[in-house]
């Protein structure tokens, strides 16, 4: 098993909990010296760097969310000068005010170096051809995947977003091994590989992130680009792109970069910490990052904690299951709650029904209704997809059966749910 950072990424857990004690009483007395709102906060919470406790005191800090980074728009929480500051990015959100992440040096140096232990953890190796597709901008996941990639030393080509026949075109010109993005454009990829009659022999590793997806979905993604897909996560507020982890080769949960951040799992309603096991919404508290420390932030993600013991691939760093969704995601049709995820689950275990779908929600005098759209191969019935979906959600959306190619294709992130009103 190779490594892009040995010491960091076999450590056992005494190590890590040890290393995250340590890191946390200095990030904590970091930010109330470099920030007043910091300061403020903590205060009011009771805490004095002096005799702050570490990892014992932890849920005593109050927590942090998306409206903390909004109020506090633009560099209201920065804990640095606005000298140090090297660079910036922020959400993709197209509303509301955004939520932006400033960079030291040291937070751009550690942003690679969790990134280039992905890398590293997919199997990629100095001199792969490594194709970027998120954009390059103000959203952190064409940056991130280039941080990375140039830390761990792969031959860059840095397509960004969009003109999928030239994406192609340059994977095969230059024997692209490792590819990134959201794993819906990696579906129009497919589509124009097949539109091309293309083939991509060298391509053997996928890192998608942005987006929830399933195991069906991933399956998908081997079964068409012959790939081994892994699920990346972080997030603006974190730092970007794979600052909290990924999944291993073993493909058993995403391991945490713990010896950056403190990652738990409470209850979304109380905030009390769950037990191992338990799924709940995760909280990230980073441990070395400068400019923006995230402190029991609340990400809105719902996962669990799936082990802590040491994994197949020689890591101790704790396993997250898949995020299987966001609360604010969550919808609510028919007095039932679920997840556009839980649809995709049941839409790929059909036989002959294709990865393009659209959930369409209708309001009609504050009476929601779900209308389910999906492309499927010729003999796919409208009847066999409605009876999946009522073992699903207990109750049978409307929806109908598209012909491949004839649902909108996404040349980036899919838009899977629709709002309309009657």
């Amino acid at each position: 098993m190779t490594y892009h950072n040995p010491e960091a990424e076999t450590m056992a857990r005494g190590e890590i909990e040890a290393i995250q004690n340590k890191r946390l009483k200095e990030t904590v007395a970091h930010a109330m010296r470099g920030n007043a709102w910091f300061r403020q906060r903590f205060q009011e919470a009771g805490i004095d760097p002096s005799t702050f406790r570490g990892l014992e005191d932890l849920q005593k800090l109050p927590f942090m969310s998306k409206k903390d980074f909004r109020d506090q728009y633009p560099l209201g929480m920065c804990c640095v000068p606005k000298s140090e500051l090297a660079e910036m990015h922020m959400s993709s959100g197209s509303t509301g005010t955004p939520v932006v992440m400033p960079y030291t040096p040291a937070d751009l140096r550690q942003w690679a170096d969790c990134m280039a232990r992905c890398y590293v953890m997919a199997g990629a190796r100095a001199g792969d051809v490594c194709q970027i597709t998120p954009g390059f901008g103000l959203f952190n996941g064409g940056f991130g995947c280039y941080h990375g990639a140039r830390a761990a030393g792969l031959f860059v080509v840095p397509t960004g977003a969009g003109n999928t026949a030239r994406q192609v075109k340059l994977a095969h010109d230059f024997g692209t091994r490792v590819i990134t993005g959201v794993v819906s454009y990696t579906l129009r990829i497919m589509e124009v590989m097949a539109e091309t009659k293309t083939t991509l022999p060298d391509l053997k590793i996928g890192i998608f992130g942005a987006e929830s997806f399933s195991d069906e979905m991933k399956r998908r993604i081997h079964d068409g680009l012959g790939i081994e897909a892994f699920d990346i996560y972080g997030m603006t507020e974190t730092g970007g792109i794979g600052t909290l982890g990924m999944d291993c080769p073993e493909h058993c949960g995403l391991h945490q970069w713990e010896d950056q951040y403190i990652v738990e799992i409470v209850d979304p309603k109380t905030g009390e910490v769950l037990p191992d096991g338990q799924v709940g919404e995760v909280v990230a508290t980073s441990l070395t990052r400068e400019a923006l420390p995230v402190i029991r932030f609340r990400t809105g993600d719902l996962s669990r904690i799936v082990s802590r013991e040491k994994c197949g691939c020689g890591r101790c760093h704790l396993r997250l299951d898949r995020i299987s969704g966001r609360l604010d995601d969550m919808l609510i049709i028919s007095g039932v709650n679920f997840f556009p995820l839980q649809i995709e689950q049941a839409l790929l275990k059909i036989p002959g029904v294709l990865p393009e779908y659209r959930l369409i929600i209708k309001d009609h005098d504050g009476t929601k209704k779900l209308r389910v759209e999906v492309e499927a191969k010729p003999g796919v019935t409208g009847h066999q997809v409605a009876k999946v979906l009522k073992e699903v959600l207990g109750f049978t959306p409307e929806g109908d059966v598209y012909a491949p190619g004839s649902l909108p294709h996404a040349e980036g992130k899919a838009k899977r749910v629709i709002y309309e009103k009657d």
